[in-house]
């Protein structure tokens, strides 16, 4: 039974290190604009906090001052991906609108089709 404790111990330890890393790539990729490894890498993350909370160890790690400090690392890394994603999403959201804008196909107007005649 102890060795099964500190097994799952020494598994939110590597989990923990593993959030942290995968935030780390997360940064990367967004700052470089590159969505679809992006979205991959968030992806990955969501599957560990689903393993993370499924292991009994994880809230015994989480009152170590080693986790704390791994959260410590991690909170501004959370902050910074928040805010670029956010910051992506509203660059595409102008973007789409603004090709929209420029879309004819759509919403096609007798007076537009009066001008695009040749005479």
């Amino acid at each position: 039974m102890q060795a099964q404790a500190e097994e799952q111990l020494a598994a939110a330890r590597r989990e923990w290190q593993l959030y942290r890393t995968l935030s780390e790539e997360l940064l990367k990729f967004i700052t470089k604009e590159d969505i679809d490894e992006f979205l991959a890498l968030a992806k990955q993350r969501t599957e560990l906090v689903a393993r993370m909370k499924a292991n009994p160890a994880t809230e015994t790690f989480r009152q170590t001052d080693e986790c704390r400090a791994l959260v410590a690392q991690i909170k501004p890394l959370d902050m910074q991906l928040i805010y670029k994603a956010k910051s992506w999403l509203n660059k595409s959201r102008r973007q789409n609108a603004t090709v929209h804008a420029y879309d004819l196909t759509a919403a096609v107007s007798p007076v537009g089709n009066l001008f695009n005649r040749k005479y």
